[in-house]
């Protein structure tokens, strides 16, 4: 892959991620529950799953989901219905009392949040299909093409990892100095209201 291609494919996945959408909002969400760390889990479950995507997108599945309405609403929903069940969990987590700790999640809870989130959006696998075969040069195929797919998937994780990495230190370290009961509770109801928007707004899309 040139690197006038890799540079502008670079650019184009930063904006991308830094882009208001269900993932960095979930991250933000996360972060200012639980704190940077657990933010940080929940990042690289997102990353985890996108593995998944760059694997369904090449063996071919994402093109099966984008071709079959039923498929590509069966998994919407489930996607809804996850985010659903956490602004449940959100809304009824509960805060110690008399302490600046918060009942906390373990990291690897966090992280398969993260990994189910990613997995569950079809939307990610469509904009695999459409958003990566812009940067590939005409005529490009076999092996090559392989590798530059590679290429691509790492480097637009490298960019996710960076921006949500950023997120979620700042939303978690400004959460950790508030680290109160009554405003950990103010931040676990507004994160349930979260999570039940995007639960709407992906059905609703």
């Amino acid at each position: 892959m040139e690197w006038s291609l890799w540079t502008a494919f670079l650019g184009a996945s930063l904006l991308l991620a830094a882009a208001p959408g269900p993932d960095n909002l979930f991250v933000l969400a996360q972060s200012a529950a639980y704190g940077a760390r657990a933010g940080m889990f929940v990042v690289l479950g997102l990353i985890t799953g996108l593995v998944f995507q760059t694997a369904a997108a090449a063996l071919g599945l994402a093109a099966v989901v984008a071709a079959s309405p039923v498929l590509f609403t069966a998994i919407k929903l489930v996607g809804a219905a996850y985010l659903a069940y956490l602004a449940v969990m959100a809304w009824r987590h509960p805060v110690s009392e008399g302490t600046s700790q918060t009942v906390s999640l373990s990291g690897m809870a966090l992280w398969r949040r993260g990994v189910i989130m990613n997995v569950t959006n079809p939307k990610v696998q469509i904009f695999f299909l459409s958003f990566f075969p812009q940067f590939v040069r005409e005529g490009t195929e076999g092996a090559a093409l392989v590798i530059q797919m590679i290429i691509q998937a790492v480097t637009f994780m490298g960019a996710t990892l960076v921006v949500f990495g950023a997120v979620a230190w700042g939303a978690g370290s400004l959460a950790d100095r508030f680290r109160r009961p009554k405003v950990q509770l103010i931040l676990n109801r507004s994160s349930a209201v979260l999570f039940a928007a995007l639960a709407v707004f992906t059905v609703l899309s």
